[in-house]
């Protein structure tokens, strides 16, 4: 085959240049097998040298590569264009070769003793030069490619070039807390808080200032950011709520009771029509709630009756609340997506299930999407504050699901159902409910009591377990 011409290959090169670091890594497993005679191979070729260099540039820049999302302009934390890292690294490889090539080599050398299996050398000293030459760069150079960045910066957020600037300036001393980061958050104690204090210390002795920028870079490199607050409470020696919200870090407790604002809007509107999906979605979101209320507990020195702890409490009353509301209505879609027969007394009696019509199928879909948000509940039901309820609920609902079946399944015997695969639908969705409210071993059972009893006379008709 014919290799693509150099024209094309410019057009691949700027493609992949300007792709977001995951579509270049998928490109790279795509191409991977790509024969080295092939058209491709040219393609293959030049992915994998973006790649690699990608891995040196997030290397380099692994302070501050979390703060690069999307266009910056996230108003809730600190962030610049993704677009910008880019633009510098290749200012740097103009105006500072030798630099670049130094930090090359300490990669490769790390990627050396690794595969080895050897203690790897500290890298840290060519990677600083870089970020410190960035820095200097954004500040005073008239190159384009600097000028770029620092305008991109600008319009995402006035300011955003000094701030991108001032977090490069403290980038080698946050590089130096990553390895132990982990410790500080896993194990919080006097030693951890002590070296959390020193880094603090560093990075506010180069700026002033440089303290929320210190905490916004390492709750970047964090899973859940949030979890930084364990580093502040540490440095800060767990500080009271009042002390903490004058201070210039009140702002990372705000963001968090912003989200569990935003989080509570969300479960409160949760589609039942969505399916499992959303009902797991909003499950997920009261476990999460849960979560940051712990740590905003742990983590500082609240009081119930004003400010932030109040807030706290009206949250997590909220939540409670949402979710005892949710689980009631998954009571009356049960009982929708399993109808009964009434007598016709002034005072309705239920006498039996009804199975002259096939079900419906939207309150089956409804109580499944609430029977999965109550199954992904179970775990953090105790400290949120419903536990009771969602046991009574999901007991309540167990028994309900055996009576209706051991009643169905006798009209099935004494022959008073006129269509035994409309009994066997429901209980197909009794078996799924019985399979949230208990767990997998009862819904098997109810599909192999199903499948036994609701045989046609005839045979004609197949049932699926």
């Amino acid at each position: 085959m014919v290799a693509l011409s150099d024209r094309k290959i410019a057009i691949v090169k700027t493609l992949v240049e300007s792709a977001p670091d995951k579509i270049v890594g998928g490109l790279q497993r795509a191409l991977a097998e790509t024969a080295g005679d092939t058209v491709l191979a040219s393609v293959r070729q030049l992915v994998e040298a973006e790649a690699a260099d990608r891995v040196l540039r997030n290397a380099v820049f692994q302070p501050v590569t979390p703060l690069f999302v999307g266009d910056g302009s996230d108003k809730h934390s600190l962030v610049f264009p993704a677009r910008v890292l880019a633009i510098i690294w290749r200012g740097l490889k103009a105006t500072a070769p030798d630099e670049m090539t130094a930090a090359a080599k300490a990669a490769a050398g790390v990627a050396a003793a690794l595969a080895s299996e050897q203690r790897p050398p500290d890298p840290n000293k060519a990677y600083d030069v870089l970020t410190r030459a960035a820095a200097e760069a954004l500040r005073t150079s008239d190159r384009r490619d600097f000028r770029a960045a620092a305008e991109l910066c600008e319009q995402a957020r006035p300011g955003g070039a000094g701030a991108l600037t001032a977090c490069l300036d403290i980038a080698h001393v946050v590089r130096r807390t990553l390895p132990r980061l982990t410790d500080w958050v896993a194990t919080p104690g006097e030693e951890t808080g002590a070296a959390a204090r020193l880094a603090y210390k560093d990075a506010v002795a180069i700026t002033e200032d440089a303290g929320p920028r210190f905490f916004e870079m390492l709750a970047g490199q964090l899973m859940p950011p949030w979890m930084v607050l364990r580093i502040i409470s540490a440095i800060m020696d767990k500080p009271t709520e009042r002390y903490l919200a004058d201070s210039e870090l009140g702002g990372f407790p705000e963001r968090v009771m912003g989200e569990i604002d935003e989080s509570l809007r969300a479960i409160s509107k949760l589609d039942l029509d969505a399916g499992p999906e959303a009902g797991r979605a909003a499950g997920r979101l009261v476990e999460l709630i849960t979560q940051q209320t712990f740590e905003l507990e742990v983590c500082i020195e609240l009081t119930r009756d004003h400010g932030w702890g109040q807030r706290i409490v009206g949250q997590k009353k909220s939540l409670a609340n949402v979710v005892e509301g949710r689980l009631k209505d998954a009571e009356k879609l049960v009982a929708a997506a399993l109808p009964m027969d009434s007598s016709g007394f002034r005072r309705p009696r239920k006498n039996g299930p009804k199975l002259d019509e096939a079900p419906d199928p939207k309150p089956g879909v409804r109580v499944m999407t609430l029977l999965t948000f109550a199954h992904e509940i179970r775990f953090c039901a105790n400290y949120g504050g419903f536990s009771a309820m969602h046991a009574k609920v999901i007991e309540k609902l167990g028994g309900q699901v055996d009576h209706y079946v051991d009643d169905v399944l006798d009209h099935v015997r004494t022959g008073d159902v006129a269509d035994v695969t409309i009994a066997h639908a429901f209980l197909k969705i009794a078996a799924d409910i019985a399979g949230m409210v208990r767990d997998d071993k009862a819904r098997d059972l109810v599909r192999r009591r199903a499948a036994t009893a609701c045989v046609p006379p005839d045979n004609s008709v197949s049932l699926d377990a």
